[in-house]
């Protein structure tokens, strides 16, 4: 992680969070709240003309290029005939079991990347929680690094900082 995010986002005590006091490889599921919800990350399909080199199990967390366009998770829905998210599963691409059979070309899907939002996406949700926060920018938050992606394995995961410094 770069010094500056470092010196805006200071280690947090584990205390701070009430989540599960393991290694948290696959992030943690927040407890039970009546305000919670999903962030589906950007998808994105691929033009008509374009052709079909890129795997249909491909993940990424940025803007594929040219040729793409962004993808709704309730407009593939609504065209398949499948829910957003079915009953009993984590959103990801198993949510859509009939794209397959439904004249979606392989390869024509940019399925989200798992655990990671595209820049779009997150920045969409940070002007959101902004207008949205008690203290806008100011707010107090939580942060989990994933030590995978941290590549660091002995200190904290959770930060604290301004949703502002997101």
């Amino acid at each position: 992680m770069p010094d500056d995010i470092l010196a805006l986002w200071p280690l947090a005590p584990a205390s701070e969070t009430d989540w599960p006091q393991d290694d948290g490889l696959t992030g943690y599921e927040a407890p039970g709240l009546p305000d919670a919800a999903w962030v589906l990350g950007g998808m994105y399909e691929r033009g008509a003309t374009a052709g079909d080199s890129v795997n249909d199990a491909q993940s990424r967390d940025e803007h594929p290029g040219p040729g793409w366009e962004r993808l709704r998770w309730a407009d593939l829905a609504a065209r398949i005939g499948d829910p957003v998210v079915p009953q009993g599963l984590y959103p990801c691409f198993r949510c859509f079991p009939s794209a397959k059979g439904a004249g979606i070309r392989p390869g024509a899907i940019e399925w989200p990347a798992e655990g990671s939002l595209d820049r779009p996406t997150w920045d969409q949700l940070i002007r959101f929680l902004t207008a949205h926060s008690p203290q806008g920018a100011d707010t107090a938050c939580l942060a989990y690094y994933n030590p995978i992606v941290t590549r660091d394995f002995e200190k904290g995961h959770v930060r604290s900082g301004r949703l502002g410094d997101a």
